[in-house]
């Protein structure tokens, strides 16, 4: 075959790719919003502060509530901000519990210090939040990422278990998430080659990727913030802790976790799929399993209330 011809049949493929991705994010914005765009976007409201690090990063948090109350702190996953709480914030407070949120290290308005950015010094991170608030007895949530530190904060800082009374892994993995994932390993090659960004912008393309993160019925209002929050990190700069989510694993030291542990997981989640969370529900020796039908990885603004229901039952 010419090779004039060879070009031709590649450039009507890419044609009919893009007409096909035109046409499904069109379906896309069309669905429905169960949560408006403005309620998504607004962040939760609770007074700010910084937790100081001793290698000049600066960790924003943000707390609201009696610190006499039940306390939840929430850790949310790479990629966002603490605004992606701002559902579940809104039904815990009005059930009367105190909420706690932090910005991950170099996520939001929280900066990256001298030690850099990883695993370990994240970790770390967790306990100079719960130190900086003297939290007593709460429930430590962890999204996605945010989970998979929260596991080694625990596993590595003892003290951090000793300011809990239960633990809630949400959409959650301890590691190993190449591992079974199509969807992570494509786009994290290409988070690496800083095309992701450029995906998360694109009018048409950033609807197909925060589709992916979905379950059955994505809301056009949770894909465009999420793109917004996405797109506006420096995600060259957190590239170390995208390299730990896949080379690194706590899988064999969980049995070490010693807190009541809730874990739950959309059954339609494809970023961190369900053995993530078989397995630790299985390993973690006092935990159990929430599965939530037809949700995906998303689950703080698709399924919020499965949250709610979590820590509730680990605050009798």
């Amino acid at each position: 075959m010419k090779p004039s011809r060879i070009l031709a049949l590649l450039a009507g493929s890419g044609f009919l790719v893009h007409g096909l991705a035109e046409r499904k994010a069109k379906q896309i914005q069309a669905l429905a919003d169960p949560i408006p765009y403005e309620v998504l976007r607004r962040e939760p409201e609770g007074e700010q502060a910084f937790v100081e690090r001793p290698d000049g990063t600066r960790i924003r948090t943000l707390v609201a509530g009696d610190s006499d109350s039940p306390t939840v702190v929430l850790a949310h996953g790479y990629g966002v901000t603490l605004l992606a709480w701002n559902v579940i914030w809104a039904l815990l407070r009005a059930d009367g519990y105190r909420c706690i949120a932090f910005d991950l290290r170099g996520h939001g308005n929280s900066t990256i210090g001298s030690d850099g950015i990883g695993a370990t010094q994240m970790a770390a991170d967790y306990e100079a939040v719960l130190s900086h608030f003297d939290v007593r007895d709460a429930v430590l949530v962890g999204h996605s990422t945010g989970g998979f530190l929260a596991i080694r904060a625990i596993l590595d800082r003892p003290a951090v278990s000793e300011r809990l009374r239960g633990l809630v892994l949400f959409a959650s993995t301890a590691g190993d998430v190449l591992v079974g994932s199509p969807q992570n390993r494509l786009q994290i090659p290409m988070l690496r080659l800083g095309i992701m960004t450029a995906v998360s912008r694109s009018p048409i393309y950033s609807w197909l990727f925060g589709a992916s993160l979905c379950g059955d019925s994505p809301s056009p209002a949770v894909i465009r913030v999420l793109n917004e929050l996405f797109s506006a990190q420096d995600h060259k700069a957190l590239l170390p802790i995208i390299q730990a989510l896949g080379d690194q694993s706590d899988y064999a030291r969980l049995g070490e976790v010693s807190l009541p542990t809730v874990v739950v997981c959309g059954e339609k989640d494809q970023t961190t799929p369900r053995w993530h969370s078989e397995k630790l529900g299985q390993d973690i020796p006092d935990a159990r399993n929430v599965w939530v039908a037809g949700k995906g990885h998303l689950l703080n603004w698709e399924a919020p209330e499965a949250l709610i229901e979590a820590v509730e039952s680990l605050m009798v």
